[in-house]
Order: C-alpha cells, then sequence, then structure tokens
C-alpha cells in the first residue's frame, strides 16, 4: 500500500473543516480533484475515513484512528521541512531532565552561555526520577539525570537496562542542611538529628524508586521524629519557604554560594548524616551523544569539582 503525503493533508483538512466544499476553498482544490484522492485514499487503505451526509463529512472509527497518526505524520514532516529544508539553518537541540539540583541547575546556566551563533533549542526539566526515564522513553528527551540513595542502586540499575538504557555515575554525595541565616539552627556549632526536632521540614513531593511502594520510599526520605512538614514539587517554591519561615530546613545536594546569599541561605553539614546519594546521567544505549551534550557534561564536570 503506498500513500501520497498530499492527500494525507486533504483528508485531515476535510476533518478539520467538516465538509468538501470548505476544505475545497482552503486547500486551493477543485471539488471533483479533492472527492476523487479522498476516494483513491480509502481504496487503498480498504476502509472509509468519512461518513458522507448532508450535514457534511465526519470521521468514521477506523477514520479517527488513521486522522490521527496522519496528524502526527504531517507534524513530524513539517518538523523535518522547517529544520532541514533547503536554505534552512540546522537548528541543534539539547534536552534533558534532571533532578531539582542547584549545582545542575548552574551547569545549565554556565552551559547556555557558551553557545554559539548557530541555532539551537534547549529543554531542561525538573522532575523526579520516574519522569526523567518516561521522558526519553516517550517523550522525545535525550538525556536525564536521576538520583537515588546508594543503598537503591541495584533496583534502578536492573530497570535501566530492562528499558535500554545507559546509567553513568556522575557523582555521589551526603545531604546538607539548608536554612535562613537567622534560624536557630544557623546558630549552632554543630547540627546532628535531634537538633531538627520542633522544625518544619521541607520536602520533595514526589520520591520514587522501582519495585517499592511509594508509602515506603516516602518514609525513608523523611527525618525521623519531625512532625510538621511541606511537601513541594519545584525548587522557587522551596527557597520561597526558606526564606520567608525561619522555622524551615531541607536536605539538598550542596548549593552554588551565589545562590545562598541570594536567598540569605546558609548551608550546614549534619553530623549524623551518614546516607550516601548519587546522581546518574541516562540516556538510551544506541544514542550518541552530540557536541552540545558533551558541552553540557563540561559544564556539569566543572560544577561539581567546584561544589562536590
Amino acid at each position: 500500500m503506498s500513500i501520497n503525503m498530499l492527500h494525507l493533508r486533504y483528508a485531515v483538512e476535510i476533518a478539520d473543516v467538516g465538509s468538501i466544499n470548505k476544505a475545497s476553498e482552503t486547500l486551493y482544490v477543485g471539488q471533483p480533484n479533492l472527492s476523487r484522492a479522498i476516494k483513491e485514499l480509502e481504496s487503498s487503505l480498504g476502509f472509509a475515513i468519512f461518513d458522507r451526509s448532508a450535514k457534511g463529512m465526519f470521521p468514521t472509527p477506523e477514520g479517527e484512528a488513521f486522522l490521527s497518526s496522519a496528524r502526527e505524520i504531517l507534524k513530524q514532516m513539517d518538523d523535518l521541512e522547517t529544520r532541514y529544508g533547503r536554505g534552512a539553518a540546522v537548528t541543534q537541540r539539547f534536552s534533558i531532565s534532571v533532578p531539582r539540583a542547584s549545582y545542575i541547575s548552574e551547569a545549565f546556566a554556565r552551559f547556555s552561555r557558551t553557545l554559539s551563533d548557530v541555532p539551537a533549542e534547549l529543554f531542561y526539566k525538573e522532575t523526579n526520577a520516574l519522569r526523567a526515564i518516561d521522558n526519553i522513553l516517550n517523550a522525545d528527551f535525550r538525556l536525564g539525570i536521576i538520583r537515588y540513595a546508594q543503598e537503591y542502586d541495584h533496583y534502578f540499575q536492573s530497570m535501566l537496562e530492562a528499558r535500554g538504557l545507559v546509567g553513568e555515575l556522575v557523582t555521589q554525595f551526603r545531604y546538607m542542611l539548608i536554612m535562613h541565616r537567622d534560624s536557630a539552627l544557623a546558630q549552632r556549632e554543630e547540627i546532628r538529628r535531634s537538633d531538627l526536632r520542633g522544625l518544619i521540614e521541607i520536602a520533595h513531593a514526589d520520591p520514587y524508586v522501582p519495585l517499592l511502594p511509594f508509602s515506603e520510599v516516602r518514609k525513608s526520605e523523611l527525618t525521623p521524629d519531625v512532625n510538621r512538614r511541606i511537601y513541594v514539587y519545584e525548587r522557587a517554591g522551596q527557597f520561597d519557604l526558606l526564606t520567608s519561615n525561619h522555622d524551615t530546613f531541607m536536605w539538598v545536594s550542596p548549593i552554588p554560594d551565589q545562590l545562598l546569599a541570594r536567598f540569605d541561605l546558609v548551608q550546614r553539614p549534619c553530623a549524623d548524616n551518614d546516607r550516601v546519594y548519587q546522581d546518574v546521567m541516562i540516556y538510551r544505549s544506541s544514542y550518541h551523544l552530540t557536541e552540545l551534550d558533551r558541552q553540557f557534561i563540561a559544564q556539569l564536570n566543572q560544577v561539581k569539582g567546584d561544589y562536590l
């Protein structure tokens, strides 16, 4: 079966406007020719795309499914034409999903300043490990960085291998505590977990570990003996809370000094915190890193050296 791409455009336009007459006007194609093209398309498919009536043309159930696929194909063709059509400058593309980590956002900011004047599109999304993986498998993201406690490494490595993904260690670290510089916690010479009682913990609202119940994962990520918490999905909201409520604290990967200064925050180690976390870069096993990918990784390694 051979499908004429022009006929696909005809079918989609008819579905959008609801009649041959209107489609004929918008496509600047004679009505007899348009009608003949749709009949040829239906003949090659072996089913009717439209139900015809005095009120217009409406997709059949089979036609709805076909038209949905046709729209996707036409969108891809338009994208190709825009990017690679004659005389068009090739647009470089970079896309990554990452944990809500300030050292990574600092690396991305530095990376953005290294771009040449060649057209480029950059996509940067902060999310949890589950969505970072899904973005590579189903949303056309090229790279991801996922974060998890070292004790869960076997769960993640097995899952990545099963899904055809590569995982490369970026760094390992222990969480630091951050709080407002006027917080009573910030005045202590040494901070222990017992000092966090009575304070409000700001926590990520969507931790994830494959094969483990959400309730178990969340419990393992929270501070024992703290009974007041605020769950937040995005980093800006977390910083706003830390700045405005001096009874709050948060566990984080090390944060660049200029960001701490911007929000009047301080970061301190916790003397009895020995849990190790790791950030792992992921991508499809069949994927080859681009020059933009390598530029970002270079900046990431630089910032990692500065702060971790």
